[in-house]
């Protein structure tokens, strides 16, 4: 093994700008360019809005509740592997949107399209990230994060455009492609390699002699990975820590689920047009990539578990400011405090997994954290929905936020390292 010579660009940095492209496209067309579709598909076939969205739901569900699954595949096979085959199924799915012509065929397909980005997407890259870096690894999960938001703010309009210009099948065909183009070849089979000792490296803020030998084992197929594989998920599922780390980043997707998906609607029944409610959430979202950026680079010097505590002390502030005021300017206040404590927790938790189980076990244990932020996230728009049709009011869901928070806090501050 050699170290990189002195002078020349760490080649992690590639890696990084890899799966950064792999999450800005994946995200943006999987996630957040649904919304765009979903009143031209309810328009031109007469479907509800319920049923139509029902395919998203079932989609984020197909692409976090197998994350144990993944994670075993992705630390067994290579993430690299993961990334291209999970982002060619993904690309399959989303030009196969574009002959859809029964309801289930929506069902069906973003099933599909989930499990694709899935397999290819969060876990498999932030464990590129994971095993590139050690020094700068927060700064680099901080900077992957916010390029998944960037996804998010980019890609609808330029969606909105294309149906417009194209129509929405040929929409959905320029959507597979760009995820052929960019996440798959340019992003991932150009830029990503899975470990720095496959080109002879050594991880970014680690000297040749203080690396461990076992970081150096490449990834195997053989009996003794599988018993490593089952062995890791067994112990990550009786550490205390994994349960505390899972439950905060569960609290904090519920928040964000919450408020995503609800604070425009809460806005206009307080008496704001759509356009000022709109500039909102769009602070709200700026604000998320901000908040991740600022936590990556603190955490290099700062204790994660204090900033983590810190985060949801913002949260539980923001919440506050909404629910006791109808002052625009402190509106716009709780949308900027509220994206930056987001921010900061979603890149929280593959901080802590890094920094608390290390490089081999990174994969499995996130693989089993992971499932707590999606169905969480999955559970609290539809639950502050139903809460409302029932009371008429947002007042009871934003109540419930505040507790979980809560729950997350202290989740936060007591997720010391396991032993």
């Amino acid at each position: 093994m050699r170290i990189p010579i002195k002078g020349r660009i760490f080649y992690g940095w590639f890696a990084l700008a890899g799966v950064m492209l792999v999450i800005f496209v994946v995200g943006g067309s999987f996630v957040t360019s649904f919304g765009v579709f979903l009143p031209v598909i309810c328009s031109e076939f007469g479907w509800s809005r319920a049923a139509v969205a029902a395919a998203l739901s079932l989609g984020v569900l197909a692409f976090g509740l197998p994350s144990p699954l993944f994670g075993i595949l992705i630390a067994r096979l290579g993430p690299r592997f993961t990334i291209i085959t999970g982002n060619l199924l993904a690309a399959l799915g989303l030009v196969s949107m574009s002959m859809v012509h029964k309801v289930w065929h929506l069902y069906l397909l973003y099933i599909i399209i989930g499990l694709g980005a899935g397999f290819g997407g969060y876990i498999a890259a932030t464990t590129v990230i994971n095993n590139w870096f050690i020094k700068r690894r927060s700064m680099a999960m901080g900077m992957f994060i916010a390029c998944s938001g960037m996804g998010g703010f980019v890609f609808p309009p330029f969606v909105t455009a294309l149906i417009s210009a194209i129509g929405w099948r040929m929409a959905w065909l320029v959507l597979g492609g760009i995820i052929m183009l960019v996440a798959v070849l340019i992003g991932s089979v150009l830029l990503v390699r899975n470990r720095p000792e496959d080109m002879g490296l050594l991880p970014e803020g680690i000297s040749s002699g203080a690396f461990p030998k076992a970081e150096t084992t490449g990834y195997s197929t053989g009996k003794e990975e599988e018993d490593a594989s089952t062995k890791h998920v067994r112990h990550a599922l009786l550490s205390a820590s994994t349960w505390l780390i899972g439950t905060f980043a569960g609290a904090n997707a519920f928040a964000q689920g919450t408020m995503f998906t609800h604070q425009v609607a809460y806005l206009q029944d307080l008496g704001f047009n759509a356009m000022t409610a709109a500039t909102t959430l769009s602070l709200l979202a700026a604000c998320n990539s901000i908040g991740s950026l600022a936590f990556g680079t603190m955490a290099m010097r700062f204790n994660v578990r204090y900033m983590a505590s810190a985060a949801f002390v913002l949260q539980l502030t923001a919440l506050t400011i909404l629910i006791t005021t109808r002052d625009l300017t402190l509106i716009y206040i709780y949308s900027a405090i509220m994206g930056l404590s987001n921010g900061a927790l979603f890149a929280a938790l593959p901080t802590f997994i890094g920094a608390y189980y290390g490089r081999e076990r990174y994969a499995r244990v996130l693989g089993v954290v992971f499932p707590f932020q999606v169905v969480s996230q999955a559970v609290a728009a539809t639950a502050a929905g139903a809460l409302y049709d029932a009371t008429a009011s947002y007042g009871p869901s934003f109540i419930i936020v505040i507790v979980i928070s809560l729950i997350g806090l202290f989740s936060a501050y007591r997720a010391r390292p396991p032993k």
